[in-house]
């Protein structure tokens, strides 16, 4: 099997952002009075921008109002990417554009559009992407494989064409339902469960790991199933 692509997660894969997301949904829910768990963030990670507003307004008690919860939200998180609070992680860019170098690239995120477009922007990282696909573009989001699909397919390529690069649980079960050969980069605050770990092909400790495994993937070159 030939790989000739990569799709990338954004969110806790190139940028330290999975805590704004939860903060700002805390933050939505305290202004009507509602408690805000860790249970109702393990629920909607990975859901697309109008399935976790859709979510957040029924814990509120305002379903009626899922726009404006979303863009209430995504301001907040906006205005803390341009605050400079979302930083690349470690070797995220040298990753990225090492990796763009080499072969398309791509991203499939659940963020929405405005929250990628500002990520990449800050980042200097729009021009390595040759396609980058928000879960609120497609039917559903992950782990629905959606997002994966599109990424794919702007890319000309099928998912089983592809590599794909995952911190969360719903993200690996979309990538792989997807068809992707999974690296899995563990998020450490909000870990995956085992039996989405064991649909990923290999697991990376950081993304320099993940840049040298990729690389090697794209090289035709062996990667042990668990290092």
């Amino acid at each position: 099997m030939t790989l000739e692509a990569v799709v990338f997660d954004l969110d806790g894969v190139l940028v330290d952002s999975e805590h704004l997301w939860e903060e700002n949904w805390v933050a939505y829910a305290a202004r009507h009075r509602v408690e805000w768990t860790a249970e109702d963030t393990a629920s909607v990670q990975g859901m697309s921008a109008p399935e976790w507003a859709a979510y957040l307004a029924r814990r509120c008690g305002v379903p009626e109002r899922a726009e404006e919860v979303e863009r209430a939200v995504v301001d907040g998180m906006i205005a803390a990417i341009e605050a400079g609070e979302a930083p690349l992680l470690p070797g995220a860019g040298e990753m990225v554009r090492e990796v763009s170098a080499r072969v398309p690239v791509a991203l499939a995120s659940s963020a929405a559009r405005r929250v990628i477009d500002a990520v990449l922007d800050k980042h200097q990282l729009t021009a390595e992407f040759t396609a980058t696909v928000s879960s609120a573009e497609v039917a559903r989001g992950k782990p629905s494989p959606d997002v994966y699909l599109e990424a794919a397919a702007r890319l000309g390529r099928s998912g089983e064409d592809c590599l794909g690069v995952e911190d969360s649980g719903n993200g690996i079960r979309a990538a792989a339902a997807a068809g992707l050969t999974v690296v899995a980069l563990p998020n450490p605050a909000y870990p995956p469960k085992p039996d989405a770990l064991e649909l990923a092909s290999v697991v990376a400790e950081d993304n320099h790991d993940v840049r040298r495994k990729l690389l090697a993937y794209l090289a035709g070159e062996p990667v042990a199933a668990r290092d």
